[in-house]
């Protein structure tokens, strides 16, 4: 078997896997679209609190931004926004530019002075301190302390850019590729235009 073979072999093979590409766009979509609930259904029950986070200054935990009630209605709408586009692959490719501007923002803003590591990792000193204290619940309250691990180990939240990162990464193959054939909307109204 010759080179020219083994290329002409991997090509029909690839060829064939492709056309299941929707499967991964499916799953993008189906990974991204928890975090996006979840951040636009805290903005919207916590409004007030989200203008307050934008409006306090860094030095009280928050972010000190102009026009607080304005970027919080935006941030909130784009999270909303997003999170029915994405769910249903409606309008995917439009959706991603606001979400990825956002999150590149929330990136910067938020999640860079804390460094990559969204969770602590063994050699940061929160992970000390959570070592410490999981050792005295373990002696003091036993019963707690079996409660807290039996399903796995505590971590420590760094809240660095890893995640955001993610995020971004993912929104942009959205951007890029849009919701996939057979699995959103988008692929179906362009269908439905094009028969007419």
């Amino acid at each position: 078997m010759n080179i020219q073979t083994i290329i002409q072999t991997f090509d029909a093979v690839v060829k064939k896997i492709s056309a299941f590409d929707f499967i991964p766009l499916l799953a993008v979509r189906l990974l991204i679209f928890p975090a996006v609930y979840v951040g636009a259904r805290s903005k919207v029950l916590g409004f007030h609190g989200t203008v307050a986070w934008f409006s306090n200054s860094p030095a009280d935990g928050g972010l000190g931004l102009p026009f607080p009630e304005v970027m919080a209605f935006l941030a909130t709408s784009t999270e909303v926004f997003g999170c029915i586009c994405i769910a249903l692959g409606l309008c995917t490719r439009l959706a991603a530019i606001p979400m990825i501007f956002m999150m590149s923002v929330a990136g910067l803003t938020v999640h860079w002075p804390h460094g990559w590591a969204s969770i602590a990792t063994k050699t940061m000193e929160s992970t000390y301190r959570l070592t410490d204290f999981m050792q005295w619940l373990k002696i003091y309250f036993p019963g707690r302390y079996n409660y807290i691990t039996e399903l796995g180990d505590p971590v420590i939240l760094n809240n660095g850019i890893e995640f955001a990162t993610t995020y971004f990464v993912l929104l942009l193959v959205l951007f890029v590729y849009g919701g996939g054939r057979y699995v959103s909307l988008d692929y179906w109204i362009k269908r439905y235009f094009n028969k007419r």
